[in-house]
């Protein structure tokens, strides 16, 4: 009897350690995808200040070649 207590107790602690495990994982997955989520977001800000950055110094450029001529 004390076996087969034994038996189930530890297969209980197994499963509830898988449960755990699963749920941590699931926990790590939400937080990847956030972080992906936000890294895509500053990605396009920076691309977009770099073409706003681009644009604006291409017309200096040219007025100051205007200027020159």
């Amino acid at each position: 009897m004390a076996i087969l207590l034994k038996a189930i107790g530890g297969i209980t602690a197994l499963i509830l350690l898988v449960v755990t495990l699963l749920s941590s994982l699931i926990t790590l997955g939400g937080f990847l995808l956030g972080a992906i989520k936000v890294l895509i977001v500053v990605i396009f800000i920076a691309l977009l200040v770099f073409l706003v950055c681009s644009i604006l110094r291409d017309r200096s450029r040219r007025s100051d070649e205007v200027r020159d001529i």
